[in-house]
């Protein structure tokens, strides 16, 4: 809601959101420690909750944001999805990917203690964009996510369990087409007790980065049809958490089937370093393809296959072949 035209604030919108989810837990059928669906996260697989419930300002002629209450990080950080802001309509996506699996959506090594998707988290978020091509942003927030507590579901607790982040990114145009790319690196900081087993640690900390770049388009000028490629990669020192490394990748080509100019196919792999306090397994490498198809309006649907060649698990796990089907629906 737009506080100018509710009240005659400028610069404030006030954002809710309700989530439904009632799902089975197709990743541990799986063996998949990074998960292929990204739909299903930590139990309960059943929840009606607030999902969002903040306050967001800008100041300075949008220079600086602000935005305060139960919000999605995730949303605002290591987003490699998020396509190059651009004044050519000609060259917009809506994403970057279709990929479904969870590591495009929050990168490995943050599993365990990044808030978001379902588990959203109370804290504040501070964004300065001095030009429409650089950025940094800041952000504190509820983190007994590191303690296995269900943030989604509850209000904000203050006992030493804090997730902070920062993340610096750019952006450009390269060559006679102009083609959009993005780079971004972030930092982050986990406090409080963790554990896993009989291993205990005071805290976590890792580094990532992240970026795209369009490599090519069918028609400059025209349309966005051609293709954009991204890759992700982290780490952190944790004695506790699921993931120590990840690396992915991906390729995504938009429009080029004939009389098919808003669909999309694509394909990526993610590969994972694994815990060996948790897992007996090494590593994890994961691949993905789709299609998504546009039916009508704002209506499309997307079938996936996944190849877990060497799920996490557990190191006795043959690879796991997995097919989904998922409709997205646009208001």
């Amino acid at each position: 809601m737009d506080s100018n035209k509710l009240v005659g604030w400028n610069g404030g919108t006030l954002g809710v959101q309700f989530l439904q989810f009632n799902g089975q837990p197709t990743n541990q059928q799986a063996g998949s420690v990074q998960g292929y669906n990204s739909l299903p996260g930590p139990e309960p697989l059943d929840r009606s909750q607030l999902y969002q419930l903040w306050w967001r300002q800008e100041l300075f002629d949008g220079k600086l944001i602000l935005r305060i209450g139960k919000v999605v990080p995730t949303n605002d950080f290591n987003n490699v999805l998020r396509p190059v802001p651009t004044q050519d309509e000609s060259q917009f996506i809506p994403s970057v990917s279709g990929l479904i699996f969870t590591p495009v959506f929050v990168n490995p090594t943050l599993l365990g203690v990044m808030p978001g998707y379902y588990n959203s988290a109370y804290g504040a978020t501070t964004t300065f964009a001095p030009t429409n091509n650089f950025y940094l942003s800041y952000g504190v927030y509820d983190g007994n996510g590191a303690n296995g507590t269900q943030t989604g579901l509850r209000g904000p607790q203050f006992n030493g369990y804090y997730f902070n982040i920062g993340e610096a990114g750019t952006a450009w145009e390269m060559g006679s087409d102009n083609l959009p790319g993005s780079f971004g690196v972030g930092l982050w900081k986990q406090s409080g007790q963790l554990r896993t087993g009989n291993v205990t640690e005071s805290g976590a900390t890792g580094v990532y980065i992240f970026g795209s770049q369009r490599v090519w388009f069918r028609h400059p000028g025209k349309d966005n049809s051609g293709i954009t490629s991204f890759f992700q990669f982290g780490v952190n020192d944790s004695e506790t958490l699921p993931v120590h490394q990840y690396f992915g990748s991906g390729l995504t080509a938009f429009g080029l089937v004939p009389g098919r100019s808003q669909d999309s196919i694509g394909a990526g792999m993610a590969w994972s370093r694994l815990n060996g306090n948790i897992f007996q397994r090494s590593s994890e490498l994961m691949f993905q393809a789709y299609y998504q198809a546009h039916l009508f309006a704002g209506t499309y649907v997307e079938p996936v296959i996944s190849c877990i060649p060497t799920p996490g698990a557990s190191r006795d796990l043959g690879a796991a072949w997995a097919t989904t089907l998922r409709v997205t629906v646009l208001f």
